[in-house]
């Protein structure tokens, strides 16, 4: 197998050569490359070398699939050639406007809810183990009951299970000014005004403890603890006008005039327009996720878990963020994870079979590690890499989903969290010992099915000869 600077320097080349790129950038998995001339690369030719995973174009770069990790190893050794690295914000700004309307909303969505959702997986984590360690069961283990546990432990748990949720908004403005170019600190505090203790808490208002305010007889003023879309808004406004206001204010009077002016008109805007506006909207999301989430016979299970890994080829699955942090604020359980869950495990299934059928060395190499990828939550290399290069086996995986979701919809199993999925997505469920066990079986059906149908309908080497 070549080295790290072998396989960069033949991507480059592949993609047209030193002179053909733009700027290149890393996420987690891909090599991202900006190209002046798209014709000139050999996607083909990529595909082809050591430790790629699968390569396509979209959203205006070349995108290299190379796997956590090797990702950031490869993209080191390309930085030595004469290829300008640039940052993910960098290639942001250059990619912003490729794409229709609609895609580039859910990319720009997508940037602010990333880095939000690390303290949501772990927050999640928490209340299932929470949930674990008060299990009677568990408890009767080391000789205590459920009325034995200390006040002082369920409070430092809630610190640990609530405080993410309660503050959402003050994350969620925070991101959206730092992604639409406002002063993040700004955000912050319009977000912590927007659940400040002064305004009716939104919990007490929903359980009919408490009355919003209202202003000019008709407009309502509430808390937005654990509110998404109206600190979301309220971030972009704030941004932009944060931006306008440092173009007509004199740099003398800059410091002092445009935070002031910001958080007064925002807060002014977020409280009496913004917020009871988007909040209708947010609930009318809400109602219609619980409405699909409801539907009989396992059906939401069956369209969810055949219809995930397609909407992820689109790019425009970061949507499903908006809707399991809804449900987890509103409910506190996630009924959406298992369903994705399965529909991510089954495409491992898929990818799996291909490696164990094949006596090819190069299709066993690329499809062994890319299941495993997928079984640790992250699908684009199976699916790139090998399921959707030749179809059939894509399909399988849409098809192993959609039993596995079937299934997870009929038992009505829920996870404590989001972000995570099948191996990982286990510490969702620990709370529950049948839920766990359901959990489990969502997953085997998933896989089996999946890898089933690849091995017997899905694959065989002679595709090989077609690509």
């Amino acid at each position: 197998m070549a080295d790290n600077f072998t396989i960069a320097k033949q991507v480059i080349e592949a993609a047209g050569g030193e002179s053909n790129i733009a700027s290149v950038a890393h996420c987690a998995t891909r090599l991202r490359i900006m190209l002046h001339d798209k014709e000139k690369a050999d996607i083909s030719a990529i595909e082809e070398i050591d430790k790629v995973k699968g390569a396509f174009y979209n959203s205006g770069q070349l995108q290299v699939i190379f796997g956590t990790g090797t990702v950031n190893r490869i993209y080191e050794e390309v930085t030595k050639l004469d290829v300008d690295g640039t940052t993910k914000s960098e290639m942001k700004e250059e990619t912003k406007k490729q794409g229709n309307a609609f895609q580039r909303w859910i990319r720009t969505f997508g940037d602010v809810f990333v880095p939000i959702i690390p303290a949501l997986v772990a927050t999640g984590l928490f209340m299932g183990l929470r949930g674990l360690v008060t299990q009677p069961q568990i408890l009767a283990l080391f000789g205590l009951a459920p009325e034995d546990i200390s006040e002082n432990f369920i409070l430092f748990t809630q610190v640990l299970t609530d405080t993410a949720f309660v503050f959402l908004p003050a994350l969620v403005a925070w991101s959206t000014f730092k992604v639409f170019g406002g002063s993040p600190i700004l955000g912050i505090v319009i977000g912590l005004m927007l659940v400040s203790p002064a305004l009716p808490n939104a919990w007490a208002i929903a359980d009919g403890s408490a009355e919003p305010l209202t202003f000019l007889g008709f407009i309502p003023v509430t808390g937005y603890q654990g509110s998404v879309l109206p600190a979301f808004i309220t971030g972009i406004v704030g941004a932009k006008l944060e931006k306008a206001l440092r173009k007509k204010i004199p740099e003398s009077l800059d410091l002092i005039l445009t935070p002031f002016l910001v958080l007064l008109i925002m807060i002014t805007l977020a409280l009496f327009a913004i917020g009871p506006v988007f909040h209708i909207v947010e609930n009318g999301i809400f109602a219609a996720t619980r409405w699909v989430l409801e539907l009989p016979l396992g059906l939401s299970g069956l369209v969810i878990g055949f219809l995930h890994q397609i909407i992820v080829i689109t790019g425009v699955h970061h949507i499903f963020n908006l809707l399991e942090i809804q449900l987890l604020e509103r409910v506190g359980e996630n009924a959406f994870n298992p369903l994705i869950t399965a529909a991510i495990a089954a495409q491992g299934g898929a990818a799996l079979a291909v490696g164990l059928k094949s006596k090819a060395k190069k299709m066993k190499a690329l499809a062994l590690p890319s299941s495993l990828s997928a079984f640790l939550g992250i699908t684009e290399p199976a699916i790139f890499g090998v399921n959707l290069r030749y179809m059939k086996p894509f399909v399988m995986g849409l098809i192993g989903g959609a039993a596995g979701g079937f299934f997870a919809s009929l038992v009505n199993i829920t996870a404590s969290g989001m972000a995570i999925t099948v191996i990982p997505g286990t510490l969702l469920y620990i709370d529950s010992f049948v839920g766990l066990i359901l959990y489990i079986i969502t997953n085997a059906i998933a896989i089996g099915v999946a890898f089933v149908l690849t091995w017997m309908f899905g694959y065989d080497d002679k595709m090989l000869e077609k690509n």
